[in-house]
C-alpha cells in the first residue's frame, strides 16, 4: 500500500510541476517554440522515490529487533514467514498487474465491445491500477525480503 500511495503521490507532483511549465514558467511552449524543463520532472521522480521509500523502509529494522529482542530462532521464524508471504504476494501483484494489463490490450483488440465501451472503460480502470501493482510494489516486496535477509545474515553473530 505505501509503494502505490507513493507512486501516486509522485506521479501528482511532476504532472503538477509539467502543468506549471505549460501554464506560466516555460513561456512558448504551448505553441513548441521553446522546450520543457525536462531535467526538473527527473529531479521530482528522484526526490519522491527517495522520500516516499522511507516508511516502508523502516521493515528493514525489524530483523534487527526481532534478533535482539527473541533471539535467533525467532528471526529464523520471522525471516520464513516474510519469504513465504512475501513471495506470493510479489507474484500475485506482478501477476496480477499483467492480468489486467493483457484485459485492456484484449478489449482494445475490438473483444467485448472494443474502445469505447464499458468494458474498455472498467479495463483502464484496472491497467491504472494493474501497472502500481506489476512495475511499484510486486518488484519493491522482492527487494525487502532480500534486504531484511541480508540484515539479518550480517548481523547474525550478534543474535547468536
Amino acid at each position: 500500500a505505501f509503494t502505490m500511495t507513493s507512486v501516486g503521490k509522485g506521479a501528482m507532483d511532476m504532472v503538477n510541476k509539467i502543468r506549471r511549465q505549460f501554464i506560466k514558467e516555460v513561456p512558448g511552449l504551448m505553441e513548441d517554440t521553446s522546450k520543457p524543463d525536462s531535467a526538473k520532472c527527473i529531479d521530482i521522480s528522484t526526490q519522491s522515490a527517495l522520500r516516499e521509500m522511507i516508511l516502508p523502509g523502516v521493515a528493514i529494522v525489524m530483523p534487527i529487533l526481532v534478533g535482539l529482542v527473541l533471539g535467533a530462532e525467532a528471526l529464523g521464524a520471522m525471516l520464513m514467514g516474510a519469504i513465504l508471504v512475501g513471495v506470493l504476494l510479489a507474484f500475485f501483484m506482478s501477476n496480477g498487474g499483467g492480468a489486467w494489463d493483457n484485459a485492456k490490450k484484449y478489449v482494445e483488440a475490438g473483444n467485448l465491445g472494443g474502445k469505447g465501451s464499458d468494458a474498455y472503460n472498467a479495463t483502464i480502470v484496472g491497467d491504472t491500477v494493474g501497472d502500481l501493482l506489476k512495475n511499484a510494489s510486486g518488484p519493491a516486496i522482492n527487494i525487502l525480503i532480500k534486504l531484511m535477509s541480508i540484515v539479518a545474515l550480517v548481523l547474525a553473530p550478534i543474535f547468536i
